[in-house]
């Protein structure tokens, strides 16, 4: 699967991203919104292994507007003090309205690729982050998944659950069985939102695993619960994506 280095222009600036083609024709596209670490092999890895079920998979910088920073070893970058303080700062300083303008642009560069329908995945912050460009882009997000995603319906006037009835996508939801940044009253809280909003959504479960159990350099990494991920994921887009 052969991996092209774009870049985005954006109202902020340029944006880095991968382009991963399938070997034949794509029959779609997904916008792969990354981790807190950034565009890097692991996400690569994903991208490809999503490539080959025949999607043209785009995995956009989100913090290029920080750009040069890193790079950051996901086993270790949140246990370092001075890497955590720059990631954060990296997260804190990119914000979902930044993203939620970015991913029109995102959109369009599929689109200008001959690619008509398309889908999203994000994972940690990209996922409430999938579910935003979905609320934003209902005419053109038709299935958005969020997997171990943060703050999907917290008290921040950004979370996703508040613009449940702006989306018109199918949602997946994975999430880790024990997970700080979505606690069981955030899953029921955007359970409810979905259900009012007559979202199509699937909430599931992961018992067992931790946050970041499907990103392969993660140091919670849990290679059983990530297959299943891929398992959900590609029937999910295949239902929804063709």
């Amino acid at each position: 699967m052969a991996k092209q280095e774009i870049e985005i222009e954006t109202r902020d600036g340029k944006a880095k991203a991968g382009l991963f083609r399938p070997a034949s024709a794509a029959r779609a596209g997904v916008i792969l919104y990354m981790d807190a670490f950034g565009p890097r092999p692991a996400l690569d890895h994903m991208a490809e292994r999503l490539a080959g079920h025949g999607y043209a998979v785009l995995v956009p910088d989100l913090f290029y507007r920080n750009a040069p920073y890193g790079p950051f070893d996901a086993k270790t970058a949140f246990t370092v003090e001075e890497s955590k303080t720059k990631l954060m700062a990296l997260v804190s300083g990119t914000t979902q309205e930044m993203t939620i303008r970015d991913s029109g642009a995102f959109l369009d560069a599929l689109s200008a690729d001959g690619i008509g329908t398309i889908g999203v995945v994000g994972y940690c912050m990209g996922g409430a982050r999938a579910l935003n460009a979905a609320a934003a882009h209902p005419d053109r997000i038709v299935a958005a998944a969020s997997l171990h995603g943060g703050n999907l319906a917290s008290d921040a006037p950004d979370s996703p659950y508040r613009k449940a009835a702006s989306i018109k996508a199918r949602v997946y939801v994975g999430t880790a069985g024990v997970d700080r940044s979505f606690p069981p009253e955030q899953s029921a809280r955007l359970a409810e939102a979905l259900r009012v909003a007559e979202v199509d959504h699937v909430i599931e479960n992961y018992v067992g695993v931790g946050h970041g159990w499907c990103v392969p350099d993660h140091s919670v990494y849990d290679e059983t619960g990530a297959e299943r991920h891929w398992k959900r994921l590609t029937t999910f887009f295949g239902e929804t994506l063709g």
